[in-house]
């Protein structure tokens, strides 16, 4: 049970019974997405079936939930924007924009909570880099009220409460990769069918993970990007008949397949030369995943020695994940900040969500 660290959790009584309080904390890694992006957003996958190669990297979105007394109001609290709002119960909560994501899941866990708690988030990296992170702020969210609640759940749950909670209580257009990537942590091959989600994590030779990381940049494009309104005309392309759409979505899924076969063959010399491929196919599945700024950095990218790569996430902004020969690496980075991009040093993280308690006690 990754909610737990393996151990069975147990509800926190402490500020019900006069003593301080116990915080419980979170932390989820957010993911970069190799191949098969868009084969897993409804209803493509509900028809045909998506599959997707992800690895969760080092960098988090962190939620800390501190109880206190019976009568006392909820605080959510976003330390990354400095908004903060008090209510007096999970039920009287609305939806107008702001915490959304910690209002749905208090009120999707804890509708009957008895007393109140501080709830807050932060990540390092904001909406829309394309890393996931909205997603995985959510994984971390019901990962703390689990624990507080004393509800334990299985990686599985806690991903499908995730998705629940942003797809069906905010509405939220997108796909069902983030939620799984970020909650089980690690390298994994992800197949989405019509009535179930299955994550495969992958034995991957580890001199095999260390030269890929070698060889892989991580560039933030200057800018970020809201996915809705890309995921939505992706979801009314895909509805044409005979479109361009659902060729593409099939040929990522093949890429995706070629890929995960040179991963577990420790066959690295087409790697980037698939992400490319990825990338021409992804797209075309709506307007607005590319822009000119993101072509221009990517063309120059390639001139300067990159062999392949694409944007993470629906696309728009965000971070460019590039494959470059050793040689190369810092040219292809020169040639990105000239132009405003900000290479960003990362590492995969092989561990999914955790939960803590404060000070310190095992459970």
């Amino acid at each position: 049970m990754g909610t737990v660290d393996g151990q069975s959790p147990h509800r926190v009584h402490e500020a019900r019974n006069g003593r301080a309080p116990i915080a419980i904390r979170s932390r989820v890694p957010l993911r970069v997405s190799f191949a098969g992006g868009g084969t897993d957003v409804p209803p493509y996958p509900q028809t045909h079936g998506g599959v997707v190669l992800c690895a969760a990297i080092d960098r988090f979105a962190f939620a800390s939930l501190a109880p206190t007394a019976d009568g006392t109001p909820f605080i959510a609290e976003s330390l990354d924007y400095g908004i903060r709002a008090a209510y007096a119960h999970p039920s009287h909560l609305a939806f107008d924009g702001e915490l959304d994501l910690l209002k749905a899941s208090l009120r999707r866990l804890a509708p009957d909570a008895v007393g109140g708690a501080h709830l807050s988030i932060h990540s390092d990296a904001p909406p829309g880099s394309g890393l996931g992170s909205s997603s995985a702020m959510t994984v971390a969210i019901v990962g703390a009220l689990s624990r507080w609640l004393d509800q334990p759940l299985t990686d599985y749950e806690v991903a499908h409460l995730a998705v629940v909670i942003e797809r069906e209580d905010l509405a939220i257009e997108g796909g069902l990769q983030d939620q799984y990537a970020c909650t089980f942590g690690g390298f994994n091959f992800i197949e989405f069918h019509h009535d179930a989600v299955v994550v495969n994590p992958l034995r991957v030779n580890p001199e095999t993970l260390l030269e890929l990381q070698y060889t892989l940049l991580l560039v933030f494009t200057g800018t970020t990007r809201r996915s809705d309104g890309i995921l939505a005309r992706q979801i009314q392309n895909y509805g044409v008949p005979g479109g361009a759409v659902q060729d593409a979505l099939q040929e990522l899924k093949h890429i995706t397949l070629d890929m995960k076969r040179a991963l577990l063959q420790s066959r690295l010399d087409n790697f980037g030369a698939l992400l490319h491929a990825g990338w021409e196919n992804k797209k075309r599945l709506a307007t607005g995943i590319t822009t000119p700024h993101i072509d221009e950095m990517y063309a120059c990218a390639l001139r300067a020695g990159a062999i392949g790569g694409k944007v993470l996430g629906a696309g728009g902004g965000g971070y460019l994940l590039l494959a470059c020969p050793e040689t190369r690496r810092h040219a292809v980075a020169r040639a990105c900040e000239q132009l405003g991009g900000t290479p960003a040093p990362f590492q995969f993280e092989a561990t999914g969500l955790r939960t803590w308690r404060a000070d310190g006690g095992a459970r």
